[in-house]
């Protein structure tokens, strides 16, 4: 083979190389690829039924159950416009508490029940995920419950 057609080839093969390292990772980033989602948008049907997706919002009060077995609760997630039901079985945060921000990691059951794999809370008085504090925005919660972007 001619040194310029083994250049070519080399040259050939990288390329191919690049392209299949490329789609590794852009499967790998898809497959971890988790959206956010307001109650809002899972009651109107926006959020995917098969596909594992965040929810977030305040808890809403008075909605905190625990089973009797300790590790499974039931608890609602509001944006104060619409309302999901969550249920989860495991331990909890600490600082996850009724009329409190939360994030919940999961995929939507029968219905609109939302089953976390997940649950996330807020780490001191006057953090929010973002996406949570818009969610609120967009909901008119009033400012004392909305916490600081």
């Amino acid at each position: 083979m001619k040194p310029r057609h083994q250049r070519l080839a080399l040259i050939g093969a990288s390329l191919a190389a690049c392209g299949v390292a490329v789609a590794l990772v852009l499967n790998a980033f898809n497959d971890n690829l988790v959206f956010f989602y307001t109650p809002s948008q899972v009651a109107e049907g926006s959020a995917p039924r098969q596909s594992i997706f965040r929810i977030g919002g305040l808890v809403e009060e008075g909605s905190v159950k625990r089973l009797a077995d300790g590790l499974t609760v039931s608890f609602v997630i509001t944006d104060k416009v619409k309302q999901v039901p969550v249920h989860y079985k495991g331990t909890l945060p600490d600082l996850f508490k009724e009329g409190k921000g939360a994030v919940a990691q999961g995929r939507l059951g029968d219905g609109a029940l939302f089953l976390a794999q997940e649950v996330l809370a807020k780490h001191d008085e006057n953090y929010m995920p973002a996406e949570a504090a818009h969610a609120l925005e967009q909901g008119r919660a009033p400012a004392s419950l909305k916490g600081a972007p």
